[in-house]
């Protein structure tokens, strides 16, 4: 896949770019009457966040990886840091100031119908991927076809392993079903694309939460209870934040951090050991999300946060915690969205629509049992997005419903890490039982 040369490469300028862009965003979503108060009635500003980004990246101004060549004529790769940094580093810094205050029985009060909603994300995925590959092979057989370490269905076990889990389920899924790694960039590409366009689906959904929850029947009560809880406990203790309490909020996030890391790095080191001495290649690549340090990392820094919210340290919620995280989350959507160019849909139109098709069942079974069990619109998006975006995405759908609900998306997505390769193993059998031979 190539990449041309952005017109701004220096990460300095491209960060730049996205805070100007959130900055404007902010600014026109504040205004009450006008354009843009029309606007944003209907786009709601976390989707613009997403979306302004992307349309950087397509008209060429900035990119999250590039090819040049070199003065000798090789070909030089070159990737912006920014999703590394905010992923690995603001991310899990979010996760702390927005879980700081906590509420964890309110949480557990939510119900089972979070994890209803998850498993329901996780067999759409799993039925989704056989039928989106058996409607194809009707009219196209040549785009899901293919053999040996070129077949289709061995590169979509890649997207099912990161639809369901993650990164790590993706990499296990590529070494357990041997893809061609020359094809794999395509794989990779398509995964961008498809849970980039369902998540902006997403997105735009929340703006109309209300009347989707209408329509579903659902009872939002636990939801509304755990909102007014934080809401009240912010109100009972907000301040305005003196340098002190800002340092002291600093030291809290990335102090946490930078333990989520150390022990992240430990625990992945450990486990690397331990399941590379499992025999069976099977057993060990169910296992191999152990050895992701983003994994250990993200739910260390959940754990910290959760222990923290029995402490006195809950009531910097007063001083901005979580605001300060939702600036971190923004980031993210902001470096997230630069990884979309829109105009490379077209270079791989054929498994774009695979991997549509497959999304919109995943999709449909998703609205089918939250209609059915009348669950509310934030369990079906969370529940999705904590099996197709993972740890890195269910937080920032969670957190654009409240902040106090950003733990939730985390949660879930641990669950997905830890399904993921069962769950891809079950859905690329029944691929390549309905792939064309």
């Amino acid at each position: 896949m190539e990449h041309r040369i952005p017109v701004f490469t220096d990460d300095t300028i491209v960060f730049g770019l996205l805070m100007l862009a959130l900055g404007f965003i902010f600014y026109t979503s504040s205004l009450k009457t006008g354009f843009w108060a029309k606007f944003y009635k209907i786009v709601p500003a976390l989707f613009m966040a997403y979306m302004v980004p992307a349309l950087l990246t397509t008209l060429g101004l900035i990119s999250p990886e590039w090819t040049s060549l070199s003065k000798t004529g090789e070909i030089v790769h070159h990737k912006t840091s920014l999703y590394y940094v905010a992923s690995r580093y603001l991310l899990p810094a979010a996760l702390v100031l927005m879980t700081l205050s906590i509420d964890l029985k309110a949480v557990f009060n939510l119900g089972p119908k979070a994890l209803i909603m998850f498993f329901t994300g996780t067999v759409g995925i799993i039925i989704g991927g056989p039928i989106a590959v058996y409607l194809i092979a009707l009219v196209s057989p040549e785009t899901v076809g293919g053999a040996g370490a070129d077949a289709v269905w061995r590169g979509l076990a890649t997207l099912a392993g990161s639809w369901i889990g993650g990164g790590a389920n993706q990499t296990a899924m590529l070494e357990i079903y041997g893809y061609n790694q020359k094809l794999y960039g395509g794989m990779v590409f398509v995964d961008i694309v498809v849970a980039n366009i369902w998540m902006a689906l997403l997105l735009i959904g929340i703006g109309r939460s209300n009347k989707i929850d209408k329509w579903l029947k659902s009872d939002t009560s636990a939801i509304e209870t755990l909102k007014e809880k934080v809401t009240h406990f912010s109100q009972k203790v907000s301040r305005n934040p003196s340098l002190t309490d800002l340092i002291i909020l600093t030291a809290i996030a990335f102090g946490s951090v930078s333990i989520a890391h150390f022990l992240g790095g430990h625990l992945s080191a450990f486990f690397t050991r331990v399941v590379s001495n499992i025999d069976s290649a099977t057993t060990r690549n169910i296992f191999t999300f152990l050895d992701s340090e983003f994994f250990w990392m993200i739910s260390i820094s959940t754990i910290i946060a959760i222990i923290l919210s029995f402490t006195k340290l809950k009531n910097y919620e007063g001083a901005g915690a979580s605001k300060f995280g939702s600036v971190f989350i923004y980031i993210l959507v902001a470096s997230i969205g630069m990884k979309m160019d829109l105009t490379l849909i077209f270079d791989n139109l054929g498994l774009v629509v695979v991997g549509l098709v497959w999304m919109s069942i995943h999709a449909g079974l998703l609205i089918l049992v939250a209609k059915l069990i009348k669950a509310p619109y934030f369990f079906l998006a969370v529940g999705s997005q904590a099996n197709v975006g993972g740890a890195a995405s269910a937080p920032i759908v969670a957190s654009a419903f409240h902040p106090s609900l950003a733990t939730v998306g985390v949660l879930l997505a641990v669950f997905g890490y830890a399904v993921g390769t069962i769950g891809a193993i079950v859905t690329t059998i029944l691929m390549q039982l309905v792939a064309p031979t």
